[in-house]
């Protein structure tokens, strides 16, 4: 799954079991086609939880930093649709990270995805990020493993809450990301509780506040899939 960009919309939430069959149809058939318009988005991917039965993470593939700020994307987030209007409320806990891709490996869909939340303790920025950047390129090509990517949370500095996000309430955001994608669920799993077990990730100079989500594809769209409809 090599990243098809620069930049990334990262983000986790969770919905509830009566509103999950509205949530996907909406998700599927309305947003995920409006986000596709947009100029400047390469891909979009929605991630089902495999061990919490409200979660979901998607993550927006962007091709250049410049489209956080765009006025084709910030048109959409001011002015939602009355079924995203409708919708908006039920995403809750929202955790909503506009990033630069730091690195990236590999290539292909994959049908499992991890996603490690961290930050670096003080000082040891630089260290954390060669260290997290040699292990995913090395585990790239593993039997199992599609891709392992890197995202660091870049806010735009003129970002100002948004009509959507006004109407979902306050974001969270998280800091650091990794990304470790797979044909092989076991094996994704193995490579989170090893070379991205909390320890290790302590050990490379990451802080104690390690968040982990284990996921399985949902679906996945791109503009040529608008085009083609």
């Amino acid at each position: 799954m090599s990243l098809l960009g620069k930049a990334a919309v990262a983000m986790w939430w969770s919905i509830r079991p009566d509103q999950r069959e509205e949530f996907s149809d909406w998700h599927s058939h309305e947003h995920f086609p409006e986000r596709m318009s947009i100029a400047g988005f390469r891909r979009g991917s929605r991630w089902t939880s495999t061990t919490d039965a409200e979660g979901f993470f998607v993550l927006y593939e962007l091709e250049q930093y410049e489209v956080l700020t765009s006025t084709g994307y910030l048109d959409r987030l001011n002015a939602p649709t009355p079924w995203s209007t409708k919708m908006m409320p039920h995403h809750l806990g929202m955790v909503r990270s506009q990033c630069r891709v730091a690195a990236s490996f590999g290539g292909g869909v994959a049908s499992s995805l991890a996603t490690v939340r961290l930050s670096p303790e003080a000082g040891r920025d630089a260290e954390l990020q060669m260290s997290l950047t040699e292990t995913l390129g090395a585990l790239a090509q593993r039997p199992g493993l599609t891709g392992g990517h890197l995202l660091l949370t870049d806010t735009p500095r003129t970002s100002a809450p948004t009509t959507e996000q006004q109407i979902r309430g306050k974001d969270g955001a998280a800091d650091w990301i990794v990304l470790l994608s797979g044909y092989d669920a076991d094996v994704v799993e193995d490579v989170t509780a090893g070379q991205f077990s909390p320890s290790s990730l302590r050990a490379a100079g990451a802080r104690e506040d390690i968040l982990v989500g284990r996921f399985r594809l949902s679906l996945t769209m791109t503009p040529q899939d608008v085009a083609a409809t």
